[in-house]
């Protein structure tokens, strides 16, 4: 609603004063949420990094292992051992509420299984150096599913963070604005409207006199 278009009464005055009142609380308040979401972000950032980092040097280990273990065993022998060591991950999200931003919280169970209990397990074809292999890449796995949780968190509060911020800029170069030059109008206009009935009125009160001096 323009300014032009307000009744320029008293209450609507206060009514547009009571809006303002309410806009700048508002504001405060999403200022205050988007600070404490971009606080939260860089943490879980850094959090991110950190595994970034050390799911780097977990791969580079456990391909050392692989390659090493392809030293001693052929492809098709690797190859047999990793279908038949296939294992159930059991995987459990609970849901932190962060400032409204739901944010995934990821439990990771792994199923144990080592060569003893595979049927085909023959010593000749296998050995520790697979045993470390397979070991390494399960660490790998367990962080991977980790970092795809602190990203995932991540997307969900850049966008809430970005939904916040436009509705403080909405608030604070749009709507506060717009409010208070909607109070300035109708004050301005009301204050025009009294000179305009206070000059009436002396113009009538002069007219009375003049009348009744004339009797």
């Amino acid at each position: 609603m323009a300014a032009t278009d307000v009744n320029p009464t008293r209450m609507e005055l206060i009514k547009t004063k009571e809006r303002i009142v309410l806009a700048k609380k508002g504001h405060k308040l999403l200022k205050q949420k988007r600070d404490a979401l971009i606080l939260e972000f860089f943490k879980i950032l850094k959090k991110a990094q950190d595994l970034r980092g050390e799911l780097a040097n977990r791969m580079k280990r456990a391909y050392g292992s692989l390659a090493l273990a392809e030293t001693y065993h052929n492809i098709q022998e690797l190859s047999k051992v990793s279908l038949d060591l296939r294992k159930d991950i059991d995987i459990e999200i609970d849901v932190q509420n962060v400032m409204g931003v739901k944010i995934p919280n990821i439990t990771t169970t792994m199923e144990t299984k080592h060569f003893m209990s595979i049927p085909s397990y023959s010593v000749a074809a296998t050995s520790a150096k697979i045993d470390a292999a397979v070991e390494d890449f399960d660490e790998v796995l367990k962080m991977v599913i980790k970092l795809a949780e602190t990203e995932t968190a991540m997307k969900r509060l850049i966008l809430e963070i970005e939904k916040t911020k436009r509705r403080v800029n909405a608030l604070e170069y749009v709507l506060i604005p717009r409010l208070d030059e909607q109070k300035r109008m109708i004050s301005f206009r009301l204050e025009e409207m009294e000179r305009d009935s206070f000059v009436s009125l002396k113009a009538i009160k002069r007219r009375l006199e003049k009348e009744k001096a004339s009797i």
